[in-house]
């Protein structure tokens, strides 16, 4: 199996994603941010958290910021070192902030999503795709991002970070134009409503008393588990999907089939 970099490992789909692909066969690096940012107005990933996933995985990991280029290069080093190159990047890790009306968001707020979910999409790309074009041919690359459902619907309050999500849409399919031919696929998960740390700020946000009312708006009246998430990551990562690039799969619940 492949050697694979899991960004924002800590916990939610990231931790969950690690222990998936492990299980798969794969051999890890983690990162994660492990403290908190002072423009979100919530609790990040911990160290003790990362630690413990990485037991878990009997991964290598790395405590830094996605959006800095030599925190993902930090990984890739761990992966050739270690597991002798590197085959399949996710780039996990995302943040919410700004959830007023469109207008009122300040910079801190923009800029924190902006460094997380989009020049941390970038950063992982710009150091491990020159690790995978390493592989002999015929190679077997992944690279899978978390997008979001959101940044295909109007959402109130969420205008920021659903322009985010569509930016990472939008890089990573691009990208897999760039990649054609290489035996290197490039795609986009968009999860609906799962149960973790960061859909609770979300309900805090619409004055929710429970997260599980996201659930009306799935097909599927129920809350994801980020279990489910995974499943689909380690499938886009598989040989079974080598023919799928490109491509933005919704893993919602059919949040977005309405």
């Amino acid at each position: 199996m492949g050697v694979a970099i899991v960004t924002g490992a800590a916990r939610g789909i990231g931790a969950a994603t690690a222990a998936a692909l492990f299980d798969a066969g794969h051999q890890l690096v983690l990162i994660d941010r492990c403290e908190d940012d002072p423009r979100l107005d919530y609790s990040m990933g911990t160290e003790a958290e990362l630690r413990a996933v990485a037991e878990r995985t009997e991964a290598a990991m790395v405590i830094g910021d996605v959006a800095d280029l030599t925190t993902n290069q930090r990984a890739v080093t761990l992966a050739r070192e270690r597991y002798g190159g590197l085959d399949i990047a996710i780039a996990s890790a995302g943040v919410m902030a700004a959830t007023v009306p469109a207008w009122q968001m300040d910079d801190d707020a923009w800029t924190a999503m902006l460094a997380t979910n989009v020049t941390g999409t970038v950063e992982l790309a710009r150091a491990a795709i020159p690790a995978m074009l390493e592989r002999p041919v015929p190679r077997q690359g992944r690279f899978v991002a978390l997008s979001s459902s959101i940044a295909l619907k109007a959402t109130p309050l969420l205008a920021g970070y659903a322009a985010t999500k569509a930016a990472v849409l939008s890089f990573v399919r691009s990208m897999a134009a760039d990649l054609g031919g290489t035996g290197i696929t490039a795609n986009v998960i968009q999860p609906g409503s799962t149960d973790t740390p960061l859909l609770k700020r979300s309900a805090a946000v619409y004055g929710l008393d429970d997260a599980t009312e996201f659930a009306t708006h799935h097909l599927d009246p129920r809350l994801l588990s980020p279990t489910e998430i995974a499943a689909a990551v380690v499938w886009l990562c598989s040989a079974d999907a080598a023919a799928v690039t490109g491509t933005a799969l919704p893993v919602d619940g059919g949040m977005t089939a309405t």
